[in-house]
Order: C-alpha cells, then sequence, then structure tokens
C-alpha cells in the first residue's frame, strides 16, 4: 500500500454546496460579494430610519409649540426679582406656629370630601 493515496483529500469545503460556492466566490471578489451588501444596507437603513428620527423631531417642536403658548398667557413673563438674603428674612418674619386650616370653596357638583 503506498505511502500517499493517488486521490486528493477533499474537504468540506470543497463540497458542491452554496456555501462552499459563495466562500470560493468570496475570495475572488470581495468587494462585490461582502463590500457592496454591507453600503446598502446601511444605505436602505438609513431611507427607512428617517420617517423615526422626524417623529423624534416633531415632538420636540411640539413641546416648544406649547412653552409658546404659555408665554402668550403671560405665565412666563417678568416676575419680581429674588435676593435670597431678603427671602430669607421674609420667610423667618412669618408666625408659623399660629395658622387656621381653611376649607376652600368647592365647584358646584364636586365632591367636598365631608362624609
Amino acid at each position: 500500500m503506498p505511502t500517499f493515496p493517488s486521490r486528493p483529500f477533499r474537504g468540506s469545503s470543497s463540497a458542491p454546496t452554496l456555501a462552499a460556492a459563495y466562500r470560493t466566490s468570496l475570495a475572488k471578489h470581495p468587494f462585490l460579494l461582502f463590500g457592496l451588501p454591507f453600503i446598502a444596507t446601511m444605505v436602505a437603513g438609513s431611507f427607512f430610519l428617517t420617517p423615526a428620527t422626524a417623529i423624534r423631531y416633531e415632538k420636540h417642536d411640539r413641546k416648544v409649540r406649547q412653552l409658546s403658548k404659555e408665554e402668550e398667557l403671560g405665565l412666563k413673563g417678568g416676575g419680581r426679582r429674588v435676593d435670597l438674603n431678603e427671602e430669607y428674612y421674609r420667610l423667618a418674619a412669618k408666625d408659623l406656629d399660629d395658622w387656621e386650616n381653611k376649607r376652600v370653596k368647592r365647584l358646584k357638583g364636586e365632591n367636598d370630601g365631608l362624609l
């Protein structure tokens, strides 16, 4: 029996499968079979994700519009300047031990919470 057989060894990569054909073609044309699908996926993803990013910016624009409506109502307009020392002394001068609990008038038809 001879040391080396007359038939050469053929591994699993040389079997006539789709994966083997792709592997051999990839070695010959790497950009066409690997780079081009990758770039196409990136470009297609950009186009498909555009509506999702548009929703994000539309939501931000709605928040900005709500703030502008509040400014129209004058909720944010010119309040008084606050000085911390002045506020401290103003609150310290209040008598916090002598107070009375007052009920707020309820709207018509609203439950007043009394049993």
